[in-house]
């Protein structure tokens, strides 16, 4: 299936550009169907969209049974990887009453923590953390897995710090994930990280699924609860904002890419959403500010300016007017 044309050819500009990108996926027995198929076709859809994506599927052994029967073959083996290249490792049937069943391949643990230091981002799915436990990526680091077994992997790698109810972890390079659904999200927010908001939201609404706000949130993401309406000028407009957020958009372009005078614009960006366009814009600024507040390396100030705030000020006002606390209290959360 292709994917739906963008609103105008020269949105197109709008997303992000980034460099070609090796996505490697790891196979381990038993793998857990939906843990693999999930972000697969995420990445896929975003190399249909015009993500540089490379996608591979690789293994210690040539065919890997998945739990649910499904026989995958041909699978390459563990390939040479670089700083720019993504290992994705999904998670895999296990007794929950019985963890000390886990155990792993050698060749696996060591070319994992060899993935990493090559300088690789490293990402899990559900009990694919074990994995990552096993070659020592958790330790001193924030991350999660499925529900069920969080109590389980913190048991088994105490240096870890393992959060509960959330869907997914970013910790510099080592992502982890709940597991079965949510890896989609997670798919979704590395391709937010590589190409921006605007991609992955699309992305998400040509799967027909919903982005979540961030990993420790399970609410609408802001991309897409604004877009049930039917106004095409509308969602042009809503399209260039998203692509914009770190720079100031007038009232005049956005009427201008509606195909719209501006007072014609005003009302039906209202009618369609609820909100004024500067409403939107700054519910959109707000919702990257916090994804980027998980980020440690960045200052308060910093995520205001990459939010397109140019007084910090003004965006600790907008901040706690809106959550009722300052940007910093955001921040300890996580």
């Amino acid at each position: 299936m292709q994917p739906y044309e963008l609103s105008m050819p020269s949105q197109m500009s709008e997303i992000r550009h980034a460099p070609e990108r090796q996505v490697v996926f790891v196979l381990l027995p038993h793998v857990a169907a939906l843990d693999l198929t999930g972000p697969v076709q995420v990445f896929h859809a975003a190399k249909e969209h015009g993500a540089r994506y490379t996608l591979t599927y690789s293994s210690s052994q040539s065919i890997v049974t998945s739990a649910q029967g499904l026989v995958f073959a041909d699978l390459a083996p563990l390939p040479s990887v670089g700083p720019n290249d993504l290992v994705i490792v999904p998670g895999f049937d296990v007794p929950m009453a019985n963890l000390d069943a886990i155990s792993f391949d050698p060749a696996v643990t060591h070319w994992i923590a060899a993935a990493y230091q090559s300088g690789a981002t490293i990402a899990s799915i559900c009990t694919g953390a074990f994995l990552l436990g096993t070659a020592g990526l958790l330790d001193g680091r924030r991350c999660t897995t499925h529900w069920v077994i969080t109590d389980g992997l913190q048991a088994y790698f105490p240096r870890a710090h393992v959060l509960d109810n959330v869907l997914y972890v970013h910790d510099q390079r080592i992502t982890t994930t709940a597991g079965v659904a949510s890896g989609i999200d997670m798919a979704l927010s590395l391709i937010e990280q590589d190409y921006g908001a605007l991609l992955a939201a699309k992305i998400a609404h040509y799967l027909v699924i919903y982005m979540r706000r961030n990993g420790s949130q399970s609410q609408t993401s802001i991309y897409l609860q604004y877009r049930t309406h039917l106004h095409p000028g509308v969602h042009r407009a809503q399209d260039l904002l998203i692509g914009h957020l770190d720079q100031p958009v007038s009232l005049e372009q956005l009427a201008q890419v509606a195909q719209m005078s501006v007072r014609s614009f005003s009302r039906a960006f209202k009618e369609a959403t609820g909100l004024t366009p500067v409403q939107y814009h700054q519910q959109l600024r707000l919702e990257l500010a916090a994804n980027l507040l998980q980020n440690p390396e960045l200052t308060i100030e910093d995520v205001a300016l990459k939010c397109g705030f140019e007084d910090v000020r003004h965006f600790r006002r907008l901040w706690g007017r809106t959550h009722g606390s300052p940007p910093s209290v955001q921040r300890l959360r996580h």
